[in-house]
């Protein structure tokens, strides 16, 4: 059939894999160009063949084919090294988890072309067909579980008291909770020992800490910071 899919299978559990290669096969909608079971023979098959999708585990192990000293590749980094050098591949990450971080991770740099999608999806083809097709057409596909997990994360970021700080306030927090005194942070920030003196008493304002001595505020701010920040998606340069 000239509209089937040529596809790449990666997923270091050889049951998985070979399982895999032989539902989506036997639908009669798909060529398997290859099944490997690392990030490095995901990124070789990609290069030799220009698949139309990549269907990959979001967990793989390191190549052990140089006595396994490389360093360790997983299914997210994959994906976006493969939409640097060959951005019209598309990519449908599988995983255990419904965790929305990992999906801000794969999503960082854009959605086109990507689909994250919880492992249990393999058994129903019908969907894990539409994933691969959408992403071939340049479309994005996340899992219903992840986007309520999403929509939870902003909810609870939204009540948060770090929603209230502006940018450089945190930035200032962050370095607090590393432990870091006005001077330190002034001189890592590239900022006047006053100006660091401002944010800081206005996130003890924001975090309504006024009232607290110096010493437990600081630790009150970090503590609020170490609780909820990592309710907020990473900043990348």
């Amino acid at each position: 059939m000239s509209d089937q899919l040529r596809i790449v299978i990666a997923d270091d559990n050889y049951l998985v894999r070979e399982g895999t290669r032989r539902l989506l096969e036997d639908s009669g909608e798909v060529t398997v160009q290859a099944a490997v079971g690392s990030a490095p023979e995901l990124l070789d098959a990609v290069r030799r063949g220009r698949p139309d999708a990549v269907l990959t585990d979001i967990r793989m192990p390191a190549d052990r084919a140089a006595g396994g000293t490389a360093p360790a590749m997983e299914g997210i980094d994959a994906a976006h090294a493969i939409k640097e050098f060959a951005p019209g591949v598309g990519v449908v990450i599988l995983s255990q988890y419904a965790d929305e971080s990992y999906a801000f991770e794969l999503f960082r740099n854009g959605t086109a072309g990507l689909a994250y999608l919880l492992k249990d999806r393999v058994g129903d083809l019908r969907q894990l067909l539409s994933a691969l097709r959408e992403v071939t057409a340049g479309g994005s596909v996340i899992d219903p579980q992840v986007v309520d997990a999403l929509v939870s994360r902003r909810a609870r970021l939204q009540t948060s008291p770090l929603a209230r700080l502006t940018p450089r306030e945190l930035d200032v927090l962050r370095e607090m909770a590393q432990g870091r005194g006005n001077a330190s942070i002034a001189q890592a920030l590239y900022l006047s020992e006053s100006s660091v003196e401002k944010h800081v008493n206005a996130i003890f304002a924001k975090l309504e800490l006024a009232s607290e001595q110096q010493v437990h505020r600081r630790v009150a701010a970090v503590l609020t910071f170490l609780r909820d920040a990592s309710l907020r998606p990473r900043q990348h340069q």
